[in-house]
């Protein structure tokens, strides 16, 4: 508290008038505030999630009637810190749903920085605590004690889902495969696991895959085919599973579907791939351009046989997504095997006649992938063909 000047007032004497001269009031000191912090656990032991700090001078009035000094938030993870507290002689409450659960006494002096925590589980709380309350307690401890083993499950699961995709990452598929077995059969209806295994067994057979061609042995080998369809067999139980939870992820549903149509098709199942891609497109709508565009690769890989197929699913990539140029480029090179001859009677020059789309497509793809993968491919077909390279193709609507 500050006090002002005091006026000492004017003498008045037969002597000419002498003002009295003003100085400064004593400055009383201000006591330096206390700083209370700690952590809340219920009488389970697990920290509270919510509720107050009051700190109240008031012993003696009744709970209704009882003023509070001052009031702060706990946190999520079940601390507080009280600051600018003044120092004084306390009773620390806890309010939680807005009624008193617990209380300490605390004397504060200036200057403090105390830790003071409230555990409900100590032994004097739960000995004031009815019968009726222990019981609950006893049944909640139970549960809290259920939780955490499923807590401390779930963290073993994250840690071996972890070290399987670096395992598959640094190219040891087989070793994923094998950690991430056992969890199938302690977490069987987990979408996530069975969708890591089918990442790791796809890996694995193209693994496999890729050791046959170096070695020039077949690569269409039962044992090969047998892990592309175990990896099957992996994506639709993560679909399946997926699609029986409360909540859905399409994500899950869209990767393990594009996966599945890759296993499928490197197994030699090109319209069944052709199907999981379709459903791809399906479950997420702004990503069937990629879907659309992989069926068109695998129909147009398959066999000549395909080529018409290829071009369908090239025009529904390009639906999706008019700016993916490697779709254009799949319809050009699924289209070109239909050019025809043509010869001018009078200067007998035959040249090639390319059929309806294909010429535009293939300008399309240089325009929107003018230094691509295919673009010196493509210039030089056209330039050889003396066909113009400047785009003219309009993509339909979505």
């Amino acid at each position: 508290m500050r006090i002002g000047f005091r006026n000492l007032g004017v003498l008045v004497l037969a002597a000419p008038a002498v003002l009295a001269v003003s100085r400064p009031a004593y400055v009383m000191a201000q006591a330096a505030p206390a700083t209370v912090h700690g952590i809340v656990k219920d009488p389970g032991g697990v920290p509270l999630k919510e509720g107050e700090i009051r700190f109240s001078t008031d012993k003696t009035s009744a709970a209704k009637d009882r003023k509070y000094q001052y009031t702060f938030p706990i946190g999520p993870d079940g601390t507080y810190k009280a600051t600018n507290v003044a120092p004084g002689d306390y009773i620390v409450f806890v309010f939680r749903n807005g009624v008193s659960a617990d209380f300490l006494p605390e004397v504060l002096k200036a200057g403090d920085d105390k830790t003071l925590d409230f555990d409900m589980s100590r032994e004097e709380y739960l000995k004031a605590l009815s019968p009726e309350d222990r019981a609950r307690l006893e049944e909640a401890k139970k549960k809290n004690a259920a939780a955490m083993a499923e807590n401390a499950k779930i963290a073993d699961v994250n840690k071996t889902l972890l070290q399987a995709r670096a395992d598959k990452a640094a190219g040891k598929p087989d070793q994923a495969v094998a950690e991430l077995l056992p969890l199938t059969e302690a977490k069987p209806n987990e979408p996530v696991i069975w969708a890591s295994l089918g990442e790791a067994q796809l890996a694995a057979a193209d693994a496999a895959m890729t050791a046959a061609r170096a070695a020039k042995t077949p690569t269409n080998d039962p044992a090969i085919i047998q892990k592309y369809t175990d990896a099957v067999t992996s994506y639709q139980k993560a679909i399946d599973l997926n699609a029986a939870s409360k909540k859905p992820a399409p994500e899950i549903a869209f990767a393990a579907y594009l996966n599945m149509g890759q296993a499928l098709a490197r197994s030699g199942k090109t319209e069944d791939a052709a199907k999981a891609y379709d459903e791809a497109a399906k479950t997420n709508p702004q990503m069937a351009g990629a879907a659309y565009y992989n069926e068109a690769v695998v129909y147009y890989n398959a066999n000549p046989q395909k080529l018409t197929e290829a071009n369908a699913a090239a025009d529904k990539a390009i639906a999706a997504d008019p700016k993916r140029a490697d779709a254009y480029y799949i319809k050009a090179q699924a289209l070109i095997p239909n050019a025809t001859t043509e010869t001018d009677p009078k200067t007998k020059v035959t040249k090639f006649v390319l059929p309806p789309g294909c010429l535009e497509a293939y300008q399309e793809y240089l325009e929107l992938d003018p230094n691509g993968k295919h673009a010196a491919e493509v210039k030089d077909l056209l330039n050889n063909l003396q066909q113009p390279l400047k785009n003219s193709y309009k993509a339909g609507k979505k």
